[in-house]
């Protein structure tokens, strides 16, 4: 890794990040490599090597923020001082991944690739943002759901977080997708990301 200031390494580490996430918007996965990234940063391909060793590094690292971004939304419904509802707290919580579309984007890619090809120790780094949010949708409902046993809070965060992977397939649907779907005769109906957060979490919530 580059040897410079930690506020050198953060920033250049950062503006890699940025040019991965500004090519998230208009790219696929697959069409994103290094070189398109570095045009997009103020340094070349191979200065990017001194800070992330492959794309998935990269993409794990913007992953990570979206997490903490989630997390930060998280912290404040838990801070809050109000007595919610079961209503009140599933709206929340959708409110909260509905301003995190590009995180659910990342969680319907294929995660294992991802983690596969990165280093141990950015890895690390990745799920203990992950972690944060499990400890946090735990002690929500903990403290909002106070009649829960253990049991019953396990059992919905072992059913919500794996239907997160599933949330903006569903919802973020392309042009030629919706064509295809009609071609092919399948009655949907199309819901937005907070339309299906929210009406997950009510029936788990049993309201």
């Amino acid at each position: 890794m580059f040897k410079g200031t930690p506020e050198i390494i953060t920033q250049r580490r950062e503006e890699i990040v940025n040019a991965c996430e500004q090519l998230y918007q208009t790219m696929s996965f697959k069409d994103i490599t290094l070189k398109e990234i570095s045009n997009v940063t103020s340094f070349s391909r191979p200065t990017i090597y001194n800070y992330f060793h492959t794309k998935e590094e990269i993409f794990l690292a913007l992953y990570e923020r979206e997490y903490d971004r989630w997390n930060a939304d998280l912290e404040e419904i838990l801070g809050s001082d109000r007595k919610y509802s079961g209503e009140q707290l599933a709206e929340l919580i959708a409110k909260s991944l509905e301003k995190r579309a590009q995180l659910l984007k990342l969680l319907s890619m294929n995660n294992f690739d991802m983690e596969e090809n990165s280093r141990e120790e950015l890895l690390a780094s990745f799920k203990r943002a992950y972690g944060k949010s499990l400890d946090l949708f735990r002690a929500i409902l903990k403290k909002y759901c106070s009649g829960m046993s253990e049991a019953e809070v396990e059992q919905i965060m072992y059913v919500f977080f794996p239907f997160m992977f599933g949330i903006y397939p569903y919802a973020e649907v392309t042009a030629k997708q919706k064509a295809a779907m009609t071609e092919a005769e399948v009655d949907y109906k199309y819901l937005s990301i907070y339309e299906i957060t929210y009406n997950c979490l009510i029936r788990l919530l049993n309201y």
